[in-house]
């Protein structure tokens, strides 16, 4: 009798077993066993799996190890990046070696990622750089051109994400030329999607998976038909990933970027053949009056759009707007036709322009059924539509994806490597977190993902929680809504920092309130002795990754070491196991903001269904969102730290037994001298 997929997995994670023989530091856990026992099940016999694995389980390498033992073809999507490269060239790799298999693994990103020859090109001729620096930025960006294989800009040490470089070196689906491309042979994206579609093991993104389900333009149209086992990992972030490509947008900056690049190919190969400079006039004058339009606005202001125009806008003047807008752009297109057979930018350029004027008139018609629209107001304006939700795309266009429904012409059904399609239902599909929900159903996930089919496992963290950390949240303290919170929010962390020389990590709700904090503790800690002062890092004031090494490297060399003061996308996936973190502050409970579009559209959906919006939707979506803010606390067996939560509705409101519940289990700290005492033990053990 053969062996099954399920007791390859087990003796594969078995003390003793190849993956103790592959890391030293490998020992056998009975959840990380459940959780890849279940996802080769899955495998075996198709269907969908949902898994909330809590911190340290192990869940990489539950999924990796029965994916790459089943033999079948694998594609696997990481929320970020980041972590794409780390599943790419740390895990992968590792067990590739370790279980001894001839797999070829590849990486996929959207094409934002890589450097784009042709623009690299356009940009050196290009006289209207943003700025001096940039200028030595490009001369070491053509030098690494030279030597690069992959064209990934993640490997080019030192280019800042925010640089302004970035858009004018890579290329977008509306300003790549194609097939007609001079650098259409070379093209780092075409190589990138040529290798994925030859590999066994193929990683790419939420964010591109989602990008391609809107136009079919990454890839995965020829790719994912060919795969019979789909991973999403950190699978807590599909909705809202989700719900930004499957509506619709339209900036001014889209309008602005548009008549730039207009009037470079106008100038450069058609001079004199139209009026082009009167052409971007247009396109520049209506996405100003559509600016002006909006009037003063706060920057991140959301507008909530329900009629003819955004709420407190004067209709007749949005809807003129729009519809000069939509008349540039159309006036753009024309122009652009007759000129089209000098160049193939004249080509792209009038597909982008027809386009643009699609989605202006779309935006001048009423909202679609269950969408919610809205304008976001910053330097430039964003028109945004968005479903409620991703459920009906997941049941009718990913779950239910196959060969004949990826190929929109309905051709044969193997690619091009000549890969047969696995049949639907036989597709094994993984859901994978360690927050994805506070009840044992994790509604909160698969309702509006629609997975409420999915069989669902939960595996509980192997921390000692209760001997690791304390959880501290202040009685005394003043309300959340009150001018004073902030500030006492900054002094209990600086306090705790002082002790701890840094290692303080402060979670933030607001952006308004990471300014005043960060502020605050910046005013607290001069009062200190400058070789014992640490570091107020603040969000924004760094590129993201600078802040997270910065802060990592501590108080080595006997420095003293960092205070980082963060919100938004350091509420997860930030790590700083050891003694780099010991101290994690959250100002206020993380509700969702109830004036924002979104939010108050899903909350009037379920009213209209009978049920309670602040039960089924602002307390589970606080619970998942509290979760992750803690899980930055403790990442190893050997971490230990205090968690303070300044919201005293923790422990006044009913419902703050349910947040409660969905923290890890930790001791709790009932008084402000308990707080001090946890903080002094930590810091004993720092200098023991």
């Amino acid at each position: 009798m053969s062996e099954t997929l399920e007791d390859k997995v087990r003796d594969a994670f078995a003390q003793g077993g190849v993956l103790s023989r592959a890391a030293e530091q490998f020992r056998e856990r009975s959840g990380q066993t459940e959780m890849a026992l279940a996802v080769a099940r899955t495998i075996e016999d198709g269907g969908v799996l949902v898994v909330e694995a809590g911190t340290g389980v192990g869940k990489t390498f539950s999924y990796l190890v029965p994916a790459l033992l089943s033999g079948e073809r694998v594609l696997l999507s990481t929320a970020t990046k980041t972590l794409q490269d780390q599943l790419f060239g740390r895990d992968l790799p590792r067990l590739v070696e370790a279980l001894e298999l001839p797999v070829r693994t590849a990486l996929l990103k959207g094409r934002a990622s890589y450097l784009c020859l042709h623009r690299l090109d356009l940009a050196r001729h290009d006289a209207s750089l943003p700025e001096r620096g940039s200028l030595r930025t490009l001369a070491k960006i053509e030098q690494w051109s030279k030597a690069t294989r992959t064209g990934d800009l993640a490997e080019l040490p030192g280019l800042d994400e925010r640089s302004p470089l970035i858009p004018l070196i890579t290329s977008t689906r509306e300003n790549c030329l194609g097939a007609q491309c001079p650098q259409f042979k070379p093209c780092h994206v075409n190589l990138a999607r040529r290798e994925a579609l030859a590999a066994d093991v193929v990683v790419i993104n939420h964010h591109l998976f989602f990008a391609d389900l809107a136009v079919r333009e990454t890839g995965m149209a020829e790719l994912l038909p060919t795969v019979s086992v789909v991973v999403f990992d950190e699978a807590h972030q599909l909705n809202e990933t989700g719900v930004q490509f499957l509506g619709a947008q339209l900036g001014s900056g889209q309008a602005l970027d548009f008549a730039r690049d207009l009037l470079g190919a106008g100038l450069q190969h058609a001079r004199g053949l139209v009026d082009w400079q009167q052409l971007v006039a247009a396109v520049e004058r209506a996405a100003r009056e559509l600016r002006l339009a909006v009037g003063k606005q706060w920057p991140g202001t959301k507008l909530r759009w329900v009629g003819p125009s955004p709420e407190g806008i004067d209709a007749q003047a949005w809807q003129g707007a729009l519809e000069a807008l939509q008349h540039a752009f159309e006036m753009a297109a024309e122009g652009l036709d007759t000129v089209s057979e000098i160049s193939p930018d004249f080509v792209r350029l009038y597909e982008r322009a027809q386009q643009l004027a699609k989605r202006a008139a779309r935006f001048a018609l009423p909202c679609e059924t269950d969408s919610v629209r809205w304008v976001d107001v910053g330097t430039q304006l964003r028109l945004v539509e968005s479903p409620l939700d991703i459920a009906e795309a997941m049941r009718t266009r990913v779950l239910k994806i196959g060969s004949g429904a990826a190929h929109e012409d309905g051709d044969e059904e193997e690619s091009r490597e000549g890969r047969a399609a696995p049949e639907d239902n036989g597709r094994a599909w993984v859901f994978t977190s360690a927050t994805l929900g506070d009840e044992p159903t994790l509604r909160w996930f698969t309702e509006p993902c629609g997975l409420g089919d999915a069989q669902v496992l939960r595996v509980q963290s192997p921390f000692d929680y209760a001997a690791q950390a304390g959880l501290y949240v202040p009685r005394a303290f003043p309300k959340p809504n009150d001018a004073a919170h902030s500030t006492r929010v900054a002094q209990l962390a600086a306090r705790g920092a002082a002790e701890l020389g840094g290692r303080t990590l402060v979670l933030t709700t607001t952006l308004r309130a990471l300014r005043a904090i960060g502020d605050e503790m910046k005013q607290q800690f001069e009062r200190l002795e400058a070789d014992v002062r640490p570091e107020v890092l603040v969000q924004g004031e760094l590129p993201k990754r600078v802040l997270m090494d910065r802060f990592r490297e501590g108080a080595e060399g006997g420095r003293a070491g960092c205070v980082l003061v963060a919100s938004a996308s350091f509420w997860e996936g930030f790590d700083a196991p050891g003694d780099a973190l010991q101290l994690v502050v959250i100002d206020k409970l993380p509700f969702p903001p109830p004036n924002d579009p979104l939010v108050e559209a899903r909350s009037q959906r379920l009213e209209a269904q009978g049920r309670s919006s602040f039960s089924d939707y602002s307390l589970p979506e606080a619970a998942v969102a509290l979760k992750q803010g803690a899980g930055r606390l403790i990442r190893r067996e050997t971490d230990c730290g205090v968690l303070a939560i300044c919201d005293t509705r923790l422990v006044a409101m009913g419902y703050g037994r349910r947040l409660l519940a969905a923290l890890p289990p930790m001791r709790r700290l009932e008084s402000e001298a308990d707080f001090e005492a946890a903080i002094g033990e930590l810091r004993n053990s720092l200098s023991a």
